[in-house]
């Protein structure tokens, strides 16, 4: 499937606004729970868990709810 360059601009501002809240939280929380560690530590434990969390959660969410607006078509009501 081929997606225009505005169908993947709409991706990207939705995938934003879904990754930026869950990205401050994980870092808040890794680096509440590792004070002292260095920046390539916190992110050895925060990369997992944020690719875990956009594969299995956040993509899913917004391609089934969010599809006809990323790909640009209007919605059939019946």
């Amino acid at each position: 499937m081929h997606l225009s360059f505005a169908a993947k601009a709409r991706m990207a501002l939705l995938m934003t606004f879904a990754v930026y809240p869950v990205v401050v939280i994980y870092a808040t929380l890794v680096s509440m729970m590792t004070p002292g560690w260095e920046f390539w530590q916190r992110s050895l434990v925060l990369v997992p868990f944020m690719a875990t969390t956009i594969v299995f959660f956040i993509v899913p969410f917004i391609t089934t709810r969010f599809g006809a607006f990323i790909a640009g078509k209007k919605r059939i009501t019946a």
